[in-house]
């Protein structure tokens, strides 16, 4: 990670710290789990020897560099307060993209697509692992946009030719997508797309639960092929849950205003270009209590 992306988590922590009891912070490094790239990230963890649950927070496109959307470490003040251990890989800065990615089309940034960065996930769980105050048991994974692509790419049972099939195997406790692009290829669920998605076929095969949230009105990733792969999931049993929140765009769980930028990289318009970003702040607090319910559910009872 940058010395200029760790001065700015830093800030990012003392800013939301002071609302955790004596929260413990560090910077580690960690070998991605389908390659021998090694992954910084950081690592928070609440007062107290644990051992506890923990999870796995996949960035955006923007990174966490100096043009991040903060999102990774909102979220990780939310799930500190409720006794998680929370870990952030940085899955641009090593591959060449400090600055993230969402103004590069996907075949300049395919090095660190979300098929890419799920092997970082699950090499992550691997570390988390090995730490005494880590109940390894229960570990779940969660990211927006980029990073609910990437939870997404993270939790389909795989076949034979899969390079994570073996830490799939015993992988995630559970998973929560934001705004993730569901109008892609994951297992057996794919579509057919020429700009907006034409067909959708097959089943999105979980191995473990999955929450997908996302905007009515987001036109970067859209809410219509999450509701198709949900849909497709339930019908065949598989435990997928999805709420699509009224009036709401992409980023609806940040602090900025709704705006347009045509320079973004955009596979869900005609042109490739521009998409909407935003905050709304009841769909915000809905997806508060939303993630801390799912988890709580799944990573904190018993099992």
């Amino acid at each position: 990670m940058s010395a200029a992306a760790r001065f700015l988590l830093a800030l990012a922590c003392a800013a939301f710290c002071s609302t955790v009891s004596a929260t413990e912070q560090s910077t580690v490094t960690f070998t991605s789990a389908a390659s021998p790239i090694e992954i910084p990230a950081t690592l928070i963890k609440p007062d107290g020897t644990g051992p506890f649950p923990a999870v796995v927070i996949m960035h955006d496109c923007s990174g966490l560099g100096a043009r991040s959307s903060g999102a990774p470490l909102r979220w990780a003040s939310e799930l500190l307060r409720q006794g998680y251990v929370v870990m952030i890989p940085d899955s641009f800065s090593p591959r060449g993209f400090a600055d993230g990615v969402c103004f590069i089309p996907g075949s300049q940034s395919s090095a660190a697509n979300g098929y890419v960065r799920a092997a970082d996930a699950y090499g992550a769980l691997a570390f988390l692992r090995t730490l005494d105050f880590v109940d390894g048991r229960r570990v779940g994974i969660m990211g927006g946009s980029h990073g609910g692509s990437t939870t997404l790419a993270a939790m389909y049972a795989p076949d034979a030719n899969d390079p994570l099939a073996d830490v799939k195997r015993n992988g995630f406790t559970a998973a929560i997508a934001l705004y993730p692009g569901c109008a892609a290829s994951y297992g057996d669920w794919s579509t057919r797309r020429f700009g907006a998605p034409s067909g959708y076929f097959g089943v999105y095969k979980p191995l473990a639960p999955v929450l997908i949230l996302v905007g009515e009105l987001d036109d970067w990733t859209p809410a219509e092929p999450c509701r198709r792969l949900a849909e497709a999931s339930r019908a065949a049993g598989y435990p997928v849950e999805i709420k699509i929140y009224p009036d709401s765009h992409h980023s609806f769980d940040s602090s900025y205003p709704v705006r347009f930028d045509a320079r973004r990289n955009n596979a869900s318009s005609p042109s490739g270009r521009g998409a909407t970003t935003g905050g709304n702040s009841a769909a915000w607090e809905d997806a508060k209590n939303q993630v801390s319910a799912f988890f709580a559910l799944h990573l904190k009872q018993q099992r």
